[in-house]
């Protein structure tokens, strides 16, 4: 099959495009040993399922853990049920929990390491809603995954944006929860770009002074907190918290714009990874963390720095659309035979920003078959008349 692709640009030109060879990165067996690295990863919904598409999507479970092994035979650690996963958006409590058990089992058969999202989202914000019944809603959801044997991701809650009255509030909501967790979690700070919904989280409008707020939690309750995830896309708040943080807390990059440089620090520490970005480059993120590992700085920012681009424009505005990039990416890489999404989001970007997303992926060496990725490519403009 020729190569060569007609790829459409905005206002409806088209320009010929020819993808290079196929990519090929060495990642060496076993562990991961400087970094931990979280990949947030997308659930592949079950196209057959007799059901409405945008309230009753089901998910196919079969090739979703398949992902997951996928993941995780890459030395890479899974963050299960969060955003990536379009939770809260499309991917509803009641079904996480369903994903949430499959994914301890088959952590526990595969070896891998998994962490799952607790939150509020089986509590619709409104008007009725207290920070009690917020805390209720995470003590519910905290149980449930611990119950199953399961390590916790404490996301932020639009619940408890929508209802605090002040900074103190967050304060007396996380710190009853860290005090009955039996395990260290892992905190999210989820920025408003990717959420509207957690605009002016810990209780206060100011980055700093709400840094300032999440910092005294995790202070008084050092001993519950892992680390924090902060996804502000903001590299310098990022290094300025990383700075602050209680000694034995992990900071995680949540920042899909600036991993690269997070991750391989400063004179005064570095940041884990738990990314969402990481599912559509896994292979090129194992390869660039073993690198690490083995101090080859040179091949690290190699690898690593020319995903950028590909990443940048997955999560452009609106950046909670990325999830839409992130499955194309798993569809024209084989890993699963369509690209539909839970809740329709394959509708959520255009058909010229999947091309550029090509061209991009196909530049960071990151189509594994070049000839099944323009095939499928083919497909989907044939479905907006290219």
């Amino acid at each position: 099959m020729a190569r060569t692709i007609k790829l459409p640009r905005a206002g409806g030109s088209l320009y010929e495009y020819e993808p290079g060879r196929s990519s090929s990165f060495d990642v060496p067996n076993g562990p991961l040993k400087s970094r931990i690295a979280f990949s947030a990863a997308h659930v592949v919904c079950d196209p057959f399922a007799d059901a409405d598409p945008l309230a009753q999507s089901q998910i196919d479970f079969n090739a979703t853990m398949e992902y997951r092994r996928y993941l995780w035979s890459l030395g890479l650690s899974v963050a299960e049920a969060m955003d990536t996963a379009q939770r809260g958006m499309g991917l509803d409590w009641e079904r996480s929990k369903e994903l949430i058990k499959h994914s301890i089992a088959e952590a526990r058969s595969a070896g891998g390491h998994l962490a799952s999202g607790a939150g509020t989202d089986h509590l619709a914000p409104g008007a009725g809603v207290t920070p009690e019944a917020v805390e209720a809603a995470y003590e519910e959801q905290c149980a449930f995954i611990e119950g199953a044997g399961g390590r916790i991701i404490l996301m932020a809650s639009r619940a408890l944006a929508a209802c605090a009255k002040s900074a103190e509030d967050y304060e007396r909501v996380y710190g009853s929860i860290l005090r009955q967790v039996s395990q260290p979690v892992i905190l999210h700070w989820l920025g408003d770009m990717f959420d509207p919904q957690l605009a002016g989280y810990w209780g206060q409008q100011n980055p700093d002074a709400a840094m300032e707020v999440a910092l005294r939690i995790i202070r008084a309750n050092a001993d519950k907190v892992d680390g924090i995830k902060i996804s502000l896309l903001d590299a310098d708040k990022e290094i300025k918290m990383r700075r602050l943080l209680p000694e034995g807390v992990n900071m995680y990059t949540g920042d899909d714009f600036n991993y690269p440089e997070l991750i391989r620090g400063d004179e005064q520490g570095f940041s884990h990874a738990l990314l969402g970005i990481f599912d559509a480059i896994a292979p090129a993120a194992a390869a660039a963390l073993h690198a690490l590992d083995a101090g080859d700085m040179e091949r690290y920012h190699a690898i690593l720095d020319q995903t950028l681009p590909l990443s940048r424009h997955i999560f452009q505005k609106p950046t909670f659309a990325y999830k839409t990039g992130i499955v194309f990416m798993a569809y024209l890489n084989g890993h699963q035979p369509h690209f539909r999404m839970i809740g329709g989001a394959e509708g959520a970007r255009s058909v010229v920003h999947l091309a550029d997303l090509f061209v991009l992926a196909d530049k960071a060496g990151l189509l594994i078959n070049p000839d099944l990725a323009v095939e499928r490519m083919r497909r989907v403009l044939a479905l907006s008349g290219v």
